[in-house]
């Protein structure tokens, strides 16, 4: 075999174990959760907060825990359970103000083609604040406050990204939210009723406020509240720098989703 024949047969060698190695770390590392969903609102209103807990656990992750506690509510009939159902479903077990609590679940969600392979990218947080106002079958008054630093991911690499050059979280270390129009739910749920509404607010990221109206389930618990929602964000109209680079490509917008989980204050 000729020289030549040897250095052109090693050359094909690599490119294939090199283009190889690409889409393997590419499936190794694709570990984006799956978008929040009504499952996920049923599972945050059943979970309970673990002392010292990593604050990274998702609602998600809490499946198993809002399975085990549907099956405990399913076989007891306890008085105090129907007083609960009873307050649930009127206007006076819901009227007033609730606060956010760690149960909550916010963060991105962006499409990426890595090595020319479709893929997603998310990070989540439960670092969120605020409060939520009721009054008859309407909510009057909302905001909630997100630390951004505290958003990870299954990339190192994308969340240094992400704090420093997209988002110069140092810079702008909190997102917001505020209700400007009431989300007209129309009723009030029975216990464990999903309903669905429209909300209309400001959302402010980078330090850039646009209007935004987007589609919020609800849903009461055991006395808890819980809202599921996205929001789209188009990155140019909050100035949010072009998030590719030399590896992943990433499309020029991406959706804010979340799990809020309120308690009454």
């Amino acid at each position: 075999m000729s020289r030549n024949r040897k250095i052109i047969i090693a050359a094909c060698a690599a490119l294939v174990l090199a283009v190889g190695g690409v889409y393997a770390f590419i499936l190794l590392r694709d570990d984006a959760p799956e978008a929040l969903d009504t499952g996920d609102l049923d599972a945050a209103l059943n979970a309970t907060t673990v002392a010292g807990a990593d604050p990274s656990t998702t609602a998600a992750q809490a499946t198993d825990t809002a399975a085990q506690a549907t099956d405990t509510a399913a076989g007891s009939d306890t008085a105090a359970g129907s007083d609960t159902i009873a307050a649930a479903g009127s206007i006076d077990g819901v009227e007033g103000v609730w606060n956010i609590t760690q149960e909550s679940t916010l963060g991105y969600r962006v499409s990426e083609v890595l090595g020319g392979v479709d893929t997603e990218g998310a990070g989540r947080t439960t670092q969120v604040t605020g409060t939520l106002t009721i009054e008859a079958t309407s909510a009057t008054a909302a905001e909630f406050t997100v630390d951004m630093a505290s958003i990870t991911s299954d990339s190192d690499r994308r969340d240094g990204q992400f704090r420093d050059r997209i988002m110069s979280t140092d810079d702008f270390p909190t997102s917001t939210f505020v209700l400007t129009a009431p989300i007209d739910f129309g009723t009030i749920p029975a216990d464990g009723e999903q309903i669905t509404a429209t909300a209309t607010g400001e959302l402010t990221l980078r330090g850039v406020t646009n209007p935004v109206t987007f589609e919020v389930t609800a849903q009461i618990d055991g006395g808890r509240l819980g809202v599921l929602g996205s929001i789209p964000v188009l990155f140019s109209e909050y100035e949010i720098p072009d998030p590719s680079n030399g590896f992943a490509v990433v499309k020029d917008n991406g959706l804010l989703e979340f799990v809020l989980v309120f308690e009454r204050a």
